[in-house]
């Protein structure tokens, strides 16, 4: 039986297990009906013109865990950003890890997407954000009917988030191949702030397909900072799904960082509805083998009066594929719009390959707006020359890789995110350059 009949038809019993409080039975039997016709995406989608899922869907996933996996601290404490004090929402296989998680109520919620669903207290919440951002496709149907469990984070007017929030997901591995769909809701009220760190980790070898969406909310004057941790297994795939709508003057980045697993699927999507609003996302991406990752984005210019920067480097050895579509639009009322677009690359090794698709949408004739591209190769006589230093060339590539990677790294907010960034691109690039960016 292929993946898409097996869901189609475990969904009846999916259903069954659901809280009978969760007031979500129509959004669920809608979204499975726009699964079963949509389906899974093809190289024949435009948007996917560059990535195929076949590989990645002949398995025989799981998609109910049978039992958690105990994990304890240490089994899990290198993957987490430990070195400072945040709210952690862990998940193992799906299921909310309460020893290994930090909740909070104070002022903020930092709590569970079943809570948030199963209570009183948040259904109004609910009913102003849970899947108003999500276009129709088969991916976002599939997870709004399969979705049970994820983050739900709520930032009130005029709240301050005292200290970071990282989101992490790990496979256990006790199913022979595991098929997860976290769903994340964020919602930041008018002039508040929040950090938020996200990571999926795989601990086995078995396979493991993610299917994550994130809707994140910003109102007026918020700041969200946030941060995507990609460094998986060669048998983990992500399909990354994240949803932004900004209002007035907030201001929203977005920084990914994908340095492993099998396939690697971002789409990330900002929807720019206010004046004065400031949409940055950036990204480091270093792959070998044969890797994949995909970067697919899209900031709409509804307004007047605002700005939005891409930056995405890349890095491609042995014969990893990247892929970069990103997409700008500008709407006739957009005017004074301020949009920058840029992807710049590295093919190490002449089997790498990248796919890169900068484009611009203008309908408006007062603004500024720019992309660009590039690919190639380190340049042999900025070698030669740290070489004719004394610096061995292993090291020298270490080096100027750092240095292409640098102004993404200028940018992030979190110390400690930055160094771990550091250590794993150093790991990647294997060197030890005995300095941070």
């Amino acid at each position: 039986m292929e993946l898409k009949d097996k869901l189609v038809s475990s969904f009846l019993a999916f259903e069954e297990g659901l809280d009978p409080n969760e007031n979500l039975d129509s959004l669920r039997n809608e979204a499975i009906k726009n699964f079963e016709s949509l389906g899974f995406p093809t190289k024949k989608d435009e948007n996917w013109k560059y990535t195929s899922l076949n590989a990645i869907l002949k398995h025989d996933y799981s998609i109910f865990p049978e039992r958690e996996d105990a994990i304890e601290y240490r089994d899990i404490k290198k993957y987490l950003i430990h070195d400072i004090d945040t709210y952690n929402l862990v998940f193992i296989d799906g299921i909310f890890s309460s020893h290994l998680s930090q909740t909070t109520h104070d002022k903020i919620d930092v709590c569970l997407m079943s809570s948030a669903l199963n209570k009183d207290k948040y259904r109004a919440v609910m009913e102003n954000y849970y899947n108003k951002l999500t276009p129709e496709s088969g991916l976002n149907s599939l997870n709004t009917a399969f979705a049970r469990e994820g983050a739900f984070i709520h930032i009130g007017k005029n709240q301050l988030a005292d200290k970071p929030i990282q989101i992490i997901n790990f496979a256990t591995g006790n199913e022979s191949a595991l098929l997860l769909q976290p769903r994340n809701l964020i919602v930041v009220e008018e002039n508040s702030q929040v950090q938020i760190i996200e990571r999926h980790q795989s601990l086995t070898d078995h396979p493991v397909l993610t299917n994550s969406v994130t809707e994140i909310h910003a109102d007026k004057r918020a700041m969200v900072d946030y941060y995507k941790i990609q460094n998986d297994r060669a048998s983990a795939s992500i399909i990354d799904n994240t949803f932004i709508d900004q209002k007035s003057e907030s201001n929203v980045s977005v920084h990914t960082f994908s340095f492993g697993g099998k396939l690697t699927r971002n789409n990330l999507n900002f929807y720019q509805n206010g004046e004065r609003i400031d949409s940055t996302m950036k990204g480091v991406t270093i792959i070998e083998d044969k890797q994949h990752v995909d970067h697919n984005t899209l900031v709409h210019h509804i307004e007047p009066n605002c700005e939005s920067h891409q930056d995405y480097k890349g890095i491609y050895a042995d014969k990893s594929v990247g892929v970069f579509n990103g997409k700008v639009v500008v709407e006739k009322e957009a005017q004074k719009t301020n949009a920058y677009q840029s992807n710049n690359n590295i093919l190490s090794d002449d089997t790498a390959t990248i796919n890169s698709k900068p484009q611009l949408e203008i309908f408006a004739d007062d603004v500024k707006c720019s992309h660009g591209c590039t690919i190639g190769q380190l340049d042999e006589e900025a070698l030669f020359y740290l070489q004719s230093r004394g610096i061995p060339r292993k090291e020298a590539r270490g080096l100027l890789m750092y240095a292409f990677a640098n102004n993404v790294l200028e940018s992030v907010k979190i110390p400690e995110v930055k160094k771990r960034i550091n250590k794993l691109i150093a790991t990647k690039l294997e060197v030890d350059l005995g300095f941070n960016l």
